[in-house]
């Protein structure tokens, strides 16, 4: 799996939530997060292009993003990177760990947990 830095982090949150945006829209929703210059976000955006964790399309002439990985497979892959090289869990972290995120929902919650009961998971689109 390719591990997004803190800064991609936020803008596939971004896309997660919206599923589609073009660069200044997402820039926008990432603003108060990240506080940087439009052209950080742009770059960002090719890193993360190059890196295959965005796609990008073209719409009426605007450069569309799109997550190009999965939220629960990345963040199960990155809580159980985080588990074993941090905290020095060896099993997977229980799913009432992410009970209060705003990002998932029950559903998602139920897939995550049957994800890092796996070893190790991967991330998936």
């Amino acid at each position: 799996m390719i591990r997004p830095s803190n800064a991609e982090l936020e803008l596939l949150k971004c896309l997660w939530r919206v599923d589609a945006c073009s660069a200044r829209a997402l820039h926008d929703q990432a603003a108060p997060a990240l506080d940087w210059s439009y052209s950080s976000t742009r770059k960002t955006l090719e890193r993360m292009v190059d890196k295959g964790l965005v796609a990008e399309t073209q719409q009426h002439g605007v450069n569309v993003y799109r997550a190009a990985v999965g939220k629960v497979s990345t963040l199960a892959a990155l809580s159980s990177d985080f588990a074993r090289r941090v905290l020095e869990i060896d099993g997977p972290l229980p799913a009432q760990a992410f009970a209060d995120s705003r990002l998932l929902n029950a559903d998602e919650i139920d897939e995550l947990e049957a994800m890092l009961r796996q070893d190790p998971p991967e991330a998936k689109p």
